[in-house]
Parts: structure tokens; sequence; C-alpha cells
């Protein structure tokens, strides 16, 4: 069952994604229109509007606060921490494999801030979660990626946990949870992307974790003056992520995956 839903949220999204199917309904519009067809300005007008909306105002800000500021940092970090999880999809595994150096994305904060905390607690376990996101795996995971950064940097191997077999957010939860046996005693920090957090939480609290949010990879803020910060592509990205995680959220409590439809510290 979890492989039928993997594959088809996969297929939907591709299909749905927001920039993709603006584009679409934008074309598809301006062809009905050039051939005569008047109801073609709908789809035309629904799909630039959108990138329209996106450039004008600023709609995925708004869109990302919301996500980003639902689980704010802990104001000073725990005196003991047993271990810090890390969740995937900062690594791009195959141009790791195509150039033989670990290659980062745009949340590369989840592996950076991870270290860090490592660095500050030395007596944690740093715990990568992240296997490979692909319909059809094959190749290099992210947890291979991933251990080649962590021990290039100087961490010791004994700390380090990598689980390589999840390919989602639930996976990673359930499957670094049958892993580690966490206590209800114990002090885990939960690094990933800030928008990313409420999906996050609300699985990791479903799979029996106790957890201690710790987000990362900001990318909107409260200023009026960066709502308009970044190129428009960049926007775009940001606002069609913010869509997808609520999609996700909904999606997941539907499943019984979240342990609410949009978690709350």
């Amino acid at each position: 069952m979890d492989g039928v839903a993997f594959v088809a949220s996969k297929v939907l999204w591709a299909l749905l994604r927001p920039n993709t199917l603006a584009l679409v309904l934008a074309t598809l519009g301006l062809v009905l229109v050039w051939r005569g067809r008047r109801f073609g300005r709908w789809p035309l007008t629904l799909g630039l509007g959108w990138y329209l909306a996106v450039f004008c105002l600023p709609v995925a800000a708004f869109l990302t606060l919301p996500l980003e500021q639902r689980f704010p940092r802990p104001a000073a970090e725990p005196a003991q921490v047993t271990g810090i999880i890390v969740l995937g999809g900062a690594v791009e595994q195959d141009l790791t494999n195509a150039h033989g150096i670990p290659a980062l994305n745009g949340a590369a904060e989840r592996m950076t801030e991870a270290v860090a905390l490592a660095l500050r607690h030395p007596a944690a376990r740093l715990v990568f979660t992240g296997g490979s996101a692909a319909v059809l795996p094959g190749g290099p995971t992210e947890a291979d990626t991933a251990r080649r950064l962590f021990t290039s940097l100087g961490l010791a191997p004994e700390r380090l946990v990598f689980e390589s077999e999840s390919r989602n957010t639930h996976e990673n939860a359930v499957l670094s949870h049958a892993m580690l046996a966490p206590k209800p005693d114990e002090t885990w920090l939960l690094v990933t992307s800030a928008s990313h957090m409420p999906r996050s939480v609300g699985v990791f609290r479903q799979a029996g974790w106790r957890i201690t949010p710790w987000p990362v990879n900001y990318t909107a803020s409260r200023d009026p003056s960066l709502w308009w910060y970044g190129p428009f592509p960049a926007r775009l990205n940001q606002a069609e992520w913010a869509l997808r995680e609520y999609v996700g959220l909904t999606a997941y409590w539907l499943m019984g995956r979240t342990d609410a439809l949009f978690p709350a510290p």
C-alpha cells in the first residue's frame, strides 16, 4: 500500500504542480484563441494569472510564512542532546556520483546546521535519514552522499547513523524510529527546512517520536521589503514548494500519517 501511495503521489504531483499546470493552461488557451475558440480565454487567463500573481504580489511569501513560523527555533539549545536527526532532501546523488564530491542543493542548511550541532554536542549521535525519492531507484542514495560529506568534515564514524531506505517524510520517521528505538526521556533534535517542519513534526509524532524541532533554511520574512526578494523564477519555485507542503499536509492527515491537519507546537 505504501508503494502504491508513493508512486501515485509522484505521478499526481508531476501532472498538477502549479507552475507546470499554469504553463499547460496558458499554452492550451493561446492555441484555442488563435484558432478562434473564445472559451480559450479562460485557461489562458488562469495560466497567465498564476505567473502574474506571483510576479506582482507577495504570493510566495504569504504562502510560505505560515509554514515557516509554525515552529519557531528554541530560544536556547538543550543542555543534553541524545541525537540530531537531519532529513534528506539537501543532497544531489547524481551530481555527487558524476563529479566525485558531495553536491548540495538549496536546502544545504540542513546539512551544515546538523554538523554545527554535532560539533557543539560531541556526545550526540548524528542521524541522517534519506534513501532515494526516485520512482525507479538505483545508484547512490542520499545517505551515501551524507556519509561522504560528514566523514570528510571530520565527524567520527561511530557517531553517525544512516537510514537509507526511506523515500518520503513518512518513511523517514517510521524507519528511523524502528532503527533507533528512542526512549521518552531522550532529547532528539529534528533538523529540516522551516517550511517542511509542520509536516515533519506531525509525521514524527505519529510515528512515536518525542522530537524538538530545529528549523533551518528559511526563505521568507515578515519584513515587507523582502517579500519580493530573489528573482522571479526563485519566487515561482518558492510558491510551488509551499503549495506542495499544504497538499502534503492534507494528504498525510487524510491517510492518518500526521497527528493533525496543521501540527502546532
